[in-house]
């Protein structure tokens, strides 16, 4: 049995997309062949949390306790890292500071190493920063990104990059029927910041309003910006039409869903580097008839399929949103049961198997 090491930047069951990615690549890889140990952070205030996650999962996870001072923290990894870098024959980085961790590895121990890089990771603001990302993705065997957008990124490295996109596991109800509200309803599900793209559409209300007087844009997510949305919706006067629901629960964003017409997703890059790699949401979304419209420019363009799952539009252009919503409306039918069969080519039971051939090639 191959011993493989994950090493990821964040963990279930603190949200974050890079986590749940790390969490169903480990249960796949578990339960194709290999044993699989991952070390992450621990996020919870006094860890009960994280542990209660861990003890059911079949793979063992070594948590790192962060510290006030930063750099205690990343000599905690090393150390944690390096420890278990002895045992394990693969050694795969997915994150930020992972990918710093596993090249420095590289140094010491001969293992096939992958990187797995998401978007973020490879844009940072920081010159020095991206400098030491460079050269440490430039020590690894093979990089995956999560998309084309992804790969365009680090294509200057000139790297051995595999595109492999994120899956999504969402259970979709058997006895799941659409509601029928006044409306339509446009939904983003996801972190309310400005790499989501909520402002976008928040933006574009004025417009979607004049020919949709009933329409209501729901907003799901952690409320980092919520804040600073809801001055902008005054300021609009457009605060009738937005809900704010925060972080829900899986079956409350089931629900919210279900009462969606269309998933929107307008994101767009931040001056700090912060970009959106690709976009599961959108999947999720499809995988329940719901059709999405999504920004041109970042992952999220391997995440729809033009004319099909849904469109795609620049983040910013508000008449060219309106025209989406009317297009897609306008065929509704055939949009949400394209966008069904669109996510099935993103299911992780179909996503590891792409894993497992750039694993097994490797060793």
């Amino acid at each position: 049995m191959t011993k493989a090491l994950i090493i990821a930047s964040e963990f279930p069951p603190q949200p974050g997309g890079i986590g749940n990615h790390a969490l169903y690549l480990a249960k796949g890889m578990q339960a194709n062949g290999y044993k699989v140990k991952l070390i992450s952070d621990t996020r919870s205030p006094d860890g009960r949390e994280d542990r209660n996650f861990d003890k059911d999962l079949s793979f063992d996870v070594i948590r790192v306790p962060r510290k006030k001072v930063i750099l205690f923290s990343y000599f905690l990894r090393i150390k944690k890292a390096f420890y278990l870098s002895r045992e394990s024959e693969i050694i795969i980085s997915s994150g930020k500071y992972s990918l710093w961790v596993g090249a420095f590895l590289s140094l010491f121990f001969k293992r096939k190493f992958i990187a797995i890089v998401h978007g973020s990771e490879v844009k940072l603001s920081n010159k020095f920063l991206r400098w030491v990302t460079d050269l440490s993705l430039k020590r690894y065997g093979t990089v995956i990104a999560v998309s084309n957008y992804t790969k365009s990124l680090v294509s200057r490295l000139k790297l051995d990059t595999v595109v492999i996109p994120n899956g999504y596991t969402l259970k979709v109800p058997t006895n799941f029927v659409r509601k029928e509200i006044p409306g339509p309803i446009l939904i983003t599900v996801g972190n309310v910041t400005k790499r989501k793209g909520q402002h976008n559409v928040i933006k574009a209300l004025p417009v979607l309003l004049k020919k949709y007087p009933d329409l209501k844009y729901h907003v799901v997510g952690i409320p980092t910006d919520q804040a600073k949305l809801e001055k902008t919706m005054l300021k609009m006067g457009v605060e009738s039409a937005v809900v704010f629901y925060g972080e829900v629960s899986e079956s409350l964003k089931l629900e919210l869903l279900q009462e969606a017409d269309i998933f929107v997703m307008l994101s767009e890059a931040t001056v700090k580097g912060d970009v959106e790699g690709f976009g599961i949401a959108i999947l999720e979304a499809n995988a329940l008839g719901i059709p999405a419209i999504g920004a041109m420019g970042c992952g999220i363009e391997d995440a729809v399929k033009e004319r099909f799952s849904g469109k795609l539009i620049a983040a910013q252009d508000s008449e060219q949103l309106k025209m989406a919503v009317e297009q897609i409306l306008a065929n509704y039918g055939t949009y949400s049961r394209q966008a069904r069969i669109w996510s099935q080519d993103f299911t992780w039971d179909k996503i590891i198997k792409r894993y497992l051939k750039v694993l097994r090639a490797a060793e």
